[in-house]
C-alpha cells in the first residue's frame, strides 16, 4: 500500500490553522437592525430568537450592542407608523430609517447601510406601487368579465426608490441597498444619489434575490408579508442559475458597488458564480429562514447552535461572499472574538 500521500499531516493541532484555508472575521459580518416606528419599548421577534424591534430613542443603544462584539456594519430595516398604497412613509424626512440613520450616525461610528424597499410602507404589502391589468380569454368590449390582477409598477417604483435612497443619504446613510428587484433600480438609484450631489455613497445592490419559502420569519419581523399574492412576478425563481448571472450583469452596467446574494445557503452556487464572473465584491444575505431553522433545532437539542452558526457562515464565506448579512453576526463576532 502507497500511503506517500497523507492529507491528514496537515490536520494536526498546530499546523491545522496555518493550512486553513478560509476565515471568517467579526468586520465580514452586518447585522441586521429593526427600527419600530409604533412602539416606546423592545419588542421580542418571536419567530427570530434573540432579536428584536427597537424604537427610535432605543436604535442607538441598540447599535452600540453590536459594535461591542465587533461586527462594524450594521442594515437599518424600518416599521413605520402608518403605511399607504403608495409607501409614501418610505421617503419622508421624519420616517423611521430617516431619523435612526440621523441618531446613529451622529452618535456611533458604526458603519450604517439602509434597505431601500416599500414593502414594508405600502398597505398591500408589496414592493412598490399597484398597476392593474386584465387577463383572461376575452377582454374585448363586450366580452365576458375578466377579474383584474394586480401587479407592481415598475416605472412608478423607480422613481419612488430615488426619493427614498438620496432622503437616506440625505440623513447619512453610508450605504444604500435596494432590495426590490425591480428592473432598473440600480440606474435610477445611481442617478438620484448622483444628481444630488451623493456621488461618494455606494450601493449594494440585492442584484441576485430569489422567490424563496426562507423569508417567512423577516416578513414577521418588518411586517412586510404581501396582503395577497406573492412576489414570483419580480423576485427570481429558484429554479434559475443563468438567469442570475443576467440579473447582475445589468446591475453591474447601472453602477452597482456591492453584489449580493439573497438568500445564501440554498444559492451557494450563485455566490460561487459570481465570484469567478465578477470582479465586485459579492455579499450574501443569511436570511431569517436559515437562522430560524438552526435556532429551532438547536433548542431541541439536534444541534450545536454556536457550532453549525459558525460552519454555516464560514461556508458561505468559502463560496465566495466577502461580506455576510446575517442574524447570527453578534453571536457569531463575539466567538471569534473570544
Amino acid at each position: 500500500m502507497d500511503l506517500t500521500h497523507r492529507p491528514r499531516r496537515l490536520r494536526q493541532d498546530r499546523v491545522r490553522g496555518l493550512v486553513s484555508e478560509t476565515s471568517l472575521e467579526p468586520a465580514d459580518l452586518i447585522a441586521p437592525v429593526f427600527v419600530d416606528a409604533t412602539t416606546d419599548e423592545r419588542r421580542p421577534i418571536e419567530t427570530m430568537p434573540g432579536h428584536e424591534r427597537v424604537p427610535i430613542d432605543e436604535a442607538v443603544a441598540r447599535v452600540e450592542e453590536v459594535l461591542e462584539t465587533g461586527v462594524e456594519a450594521v442594515m437599518l430595516f424600518g416599521i413605520p407608523e402608518s403605511k399607504d398604497p403608495e409607501g409614501t412613509r418610505a421617503w419622508a424626512a421624519d420616517g423611521v430609517v430617516q431619523e435612526a440613520t440621523r441618531r446613529i450616525t451622529a452618535e456611533t461610528d458604526a458603519y450604517v447601510i439602509t434597505d431601500v424597499c416599500l414593502c414594508e410602507y405600502t398597505d398591500h404589502g408589496h414592493c412598490g406601487p399597484l398597476e392593474e391589468e386584465l387577463r383572461g380569454e376575452d377582454v374585448t368590449e363586450g366580452g365576458p368579465a375578466c377579474d383584474p390582477i394586480r401587479t407592481v409598477d415598475n416605472d412608478a417604483t423607480l422613481e419612488a426608490l430615488d426619493r427614498i435612497a438620496v432622503s437616506h443619504a440625505e440623513a447619512g446613510a453610508d450605504m444604500i441597498a435596494p432590495s426590490g428587484m425591480m428592473d432598473g433600480m440600480v440606474a435610477a438609484i445611481r442617478e438620484g444619489l448622483d444628481r444630488e450631489g451623493f456621488e461618494h455613497v455606494p450601493i449594494m445592490s440585492y442584484a441576485a434575490k430569489y422567490e424563496s419559502a426562507f423569508y417567512g420569519p423577516f416578513r414577521d419581523a418588518a411586517d412586510g408579508a404581501p396582503a395577497f399574492g406573492d412576489r414570483r412576478h419580480y423576485q427570481m425563481d429558484p429554479a434559475n442559475a443563468r438567469e442570475a448571472m443576467r440579473e447582475v450583469r445589468l446591475d453591474v452596467e447601472q453602477g452597482a458597488d456591492v453584489l449580493m446574494v439573497k438568500p445564501a445557503l440554498p444559492y451557494l452556487d450563485i455566490v460561487a458564480d459570481l465570484r469567478r464572473e465578477f470582479d465586485h465584491p459579492v455579499a450574501a444575505y443569511n436570511v431569517s429562514g436559515e437562522y430560524a431553522m438552526l435556532q429551532a433545532a438547536a433548542e431541541k437539542g439536534w444541534l450545536d447552535l454556536e457550532d453549525v452558526a459558525h460552519e454555516s457562515l464560514l461556508s458561505i464565506k468559502r463560496a465566495g461572499a466577502d461580506l455576510i448579512l446575517t442574524y447570527f453576526a453578534e453571536d457569531v463576532a463575539a466567538a471569534l472574538s473570544s
